[in-house]
């Protein structure tokens, strides 16, 4: 290996020197693997019992209904209190809920309104659990390692659902969909331990927002007077809303347009997580801080996403996947990323609730229309669906997001703006 290839290796994992953070990913690579084992089991459960896309689109609205209608006050909890105890608080009521959920199954006693009660407690539980865990990270790494290790955190998420869909289609084909709800209970476990081993010496603790009135509004005028938040968040919640439903869309895809089942449907997302895989790692190994960057990679996606509606068979459609894979990865991390480092330390938590909400609280919108479209339409154009909208984002964006880069560019030229470049890297750093 060369020198340039060490170098950029090192940069693609920088954030691992980290004990605490190491200990992180794997708590979350175990939570996310099991996670996305029960999101397989549920979507099929439902299936099994109503036969219908448009109830699935419902149930999945369900779990993502607390986030859209609540999802800030879970960030003001998030800048108000310690996240490690709120983490070690959430996983264990998302370990209850799955357990109860295994219950259900293998009493044969699974009403839908059961499935609909309990997908909306996981979402209130989600309401806390994730503003916390995105912001978390910043305490866990040094200012400058912050992209690399949210990108990281991204890689995660999506290699977690290339074993977590693989192995849950595979077991709840043979073994049955209990078992899934079983070992996800068992995987929020694994994060307890990874929470319980961290140096808390080593933990760089933000400073906790006071308790003050109207300080849910002040995050909202702080994200609408900062364009460099705005703009993200509207891209986030346009295309969030449309195009990040595949626990609706593959389901549909794999049972109607190909004939398959559970089976197929983890083979899909797997597919689809590898290519996520690669485009984690790729983004981790390279510059994080161009705006219109974000306007490129919708547009990007969108195309792979119309490429996978429009797939004549599963060779394509498996070919399709890996971009969409490697397009939704991107997207997110650049998505994601731009909003920790643009965002002040005391307000991280509510932005990334506002995240949280554009990105998964869109759903219960999304999700039953996505479910309509495929069950009126037929499955692909439930595909179709996000990937138009994903494209028009990225074209319609990429004007405002270069001004931004424009603006950065000029503002940090530390030749004509000293002062000004100082506060900027003070502020980063805070």
């Amino acid at each position: 290996m060369g020198v340039r290839e060490a170098t950029r290796v090192g940069t693609t994992f920088v954030s691992m020197r980290n004990r605490n953070y190491r200990l992180y990913f794997v708590g979350q690579l175990a939570s996310q693997a099991g996670n996305w084992m029960q999101t397989v089991a549920q979507s099929f459960l439902v299936l099994e019992l109503t036969d219908s896309s448009t109830q699935l689109g419902l149930t999945v609205a369900a779990r993502y209904l607390p986030i859209f209608l609540i999802g800030p006050w879970g960030g003001l909890a998030a800048d108000r209190f310690d996240k490690r105890v709120i983490l070690a608080a959430t996983q264990s009521a998302a370990s209850v809920l799955a357990l109860i959920f295994a219950l259900l199954v293998i009493t044969h006693s699974t009403p839908l309104w059961a499935i609909y009660v309990l997908a909306t407690a996981l979402g209130l539980v989600n309401v806390i659990d994730v503003p916390a865990r995105q912001s978390f990270i910043s305490e866990l790494v040094r200012p400058d390692e912050l992209g690399n290790a949210v990108t990281l955190n991204s890689i995660t998420i999506n290699a977690a659902r290339l074993f977590g869909a693989a192995l849950g289609g595979l077991v709840a084909s043979v073994l049955g969909l209990a078992v899934c709800f079983c070992l996800n209970s068992v995987s929020y476990l694994v994060v307890l331990v990874t929470l319980f081993w961290m140096d808390r010496s080593q933990i760089t603790a933000s400073r906790r927002a006071p308790r003050e009135r109207g300080q849910i509004r002040s995050g909202f005028r702080y994200v609408r007077e900062t364009r460099e938040l705005l703009v993200p968040l509207i891209m986030v919640a346009a295309v969030g809303a449309l195009a990040w439903e595949f626990q609706v869309t593959l389901p549909l895809v794999a049972k109607e347009t190909f004939g398959g089942g559970a089976g197929l449907y983890g083979t899909m997302m797997a597919v689809m997580s590898a290519g996520a895989v690669v485009g984690g790692l790729v983004t981790a190994s390279r510059p994080t801080d161009r705006a219109r960057s974000l306007a490129v990679a919708a547009a990007g996606w969108g195309v792979a996403l119309t490429a996978a509606a429009l797939a004549p068979n599963l060779a394509v459609e498996f070919a399709a996947l890996l971009f969409v894979g490697y397009g939704s990865i991107t997207f997110n991390a650049l998505g994601r990323t731009a909003l920790q480092l643009g965002a002040r330390a005391d307000m991280r938590g509510r932005v990334m609730a506002l995240w949280m909400t554009a990105w998964a609280g869109t759903t219960p919108i999304g999700g039953p229309v996505v479910g309509w479209i495929g069950e009126a339409a037929g499955a692909r154009f439930s595909l179709l669906a996000g990937g138009v909208p994903t494209i028009a984002v990225g074209l319609l964006c990429y004007p405002a997001l270069a001004r931004i880069d424009a603006r950065r560019s000029g503002s940090i030229d530390s030749d004509r703006h000293p002062r000004l470049n100082l506060s900027l890297r003070r502020r980063s750093e805070e």
